[in-house]
């Protein structure tokens, strides 16, 4: 079993990876991870800046969200992550960002369809976006797990992004992976009316992708 330090390099590599990948500035967003054998989950702290984190900074809290180590508050994204760990128990890492071209898809409160075979292989049908709620108790949770498909990302409308995988490292790659598609349909879209692949076509992407695509583990 990987052990907690091992978990806390992986969510830091994770939250330095979405601030040198543009997908968020300054301190805005944030990365998790959870390990499921001691329910303890480890986020970035409140309002500290991406350039100067460091792996001991991370806050550990239980799936109740008690702080457990750690000298500095955890995120304030804290209780949708734990909403996410709470009721997808396949889910075990957690990102969150505010980056440029998904948002836009999210401030327009729109879905992104599988216009690209790049959607299909890791997003399926495309990435849905869900209402507007506000920030209070579980409600970000909630409207993620309503509209949560087999993509591993949500788009709240008027917010941002989040993605999620069975380790932070997919995580990332997700929300790596869909600012890449956003900006490519934000583009397409200011040049004319892109259609979406046909179902079956989606289809066959994704389920190629999750079988035989890369190398054996």
């Amino acid at each position: 079993m990987p052990t907690l330090e091992h978990l806390r390099r992986e969510v830091w590599k994770a939250n330095r990876e979405i601030f040198r990948s543009g997908l968020v500035t300054v301190h805005a967003g944030n990365a998790s991870g959870i390990d499921r054998k001691r329910g303890l989950v480890l986020i970035k702290p409140s309002g500290v800046d991406y350039d100067s984190l460091r792996p001991a900074d991370l806050v550990v809290t239980d799936l109740d969200g008690r702080k457990v180590k750690g000298r500095y508050k955890p995120s304030v994204d804290l209780p949708h992550h734990l909403y996410l760990y709470r009721h997808c128990p396949e889910v075990g890492g957690v990102i969150h960002t505010h980056s440029n071209y998904a948002t836009a898809f999210a401030l327009l409160g729109r879905a992104i369809p599988a216009y690209l075979t790049a959607i299909a292989d890791e997003f399926g049908d495309g990435i849905p976006c869900a209402p507007y709620v506000d920030n209070q108790g579980d409600h970000i949770g909630e409207a993620i797990l309503k509209h949560k498909t087999r993509a591993p990302a949500v788009l709240l409308a008027h917010h941002g992004a989040f993605t999620f995988g069975e380790t932070p490292r997919d995580a990332l790659k997700a929300a790596v992976m869909l600012e890449d598609v956003a900006k490519t349909c934000f583009l397409a879209l200011l040049l004319g009316k892109p259609e979406p692949l046909a179902a079956e076509e989606a289809r066959k992407w994704y389920d190629r992708y999750h079988s035989t695509y890369g190398q054996e583990k």
